[in-house]
């Protein structure tokens, strides 16, 4: 088969994915155990991209200074910092590695 027809193979999969979540019946979003499922999965698939984008660089491992950030990130989250500062201690601590000479 041709790229193309790989292409809208993977569009069309999309649209139906789309399209299911529309079909669920309301009853089943009111449901408090599906709430629950639903937003562990959102917080363990949050968790686990942060994870991978910090400690990954194309198939290997990679321990610089985005880890740093993390961390840093981490602490300040644990301190109850509002997520804008978060995001700046995050910035802060990679651009203060990097300068420091941490790849």
């Amino acid at each position: 088969m041709t790229l193309w027809v790989w292409i809208i193979v993977a569009c069309v999969a999309a649209y139906l994915t789309k399209l299911l979540g529309y079909l669920v019946p309301r009853t089943w979003l009111t449901n408090r155990r599906v709430a629950r499922v639903a937003a562990a999965l959102t917080i363990g698939l949050l968790a686990s991209l942060t994870v991978a984008n910090t400690v990954a660089t194309g198939q290997a491992l990679a321990f610089d200074a985005r880890l740093g950030a993390l961390a840093a990130a981490a602490v300040a989250l644990w301190l109850k910092a509002p997520f804008l500062v978060v995001v700046i201690v995050g910035a802060a601590a990679a651009a203060a590695l990097r300068l420091l000479g941490v790849p």
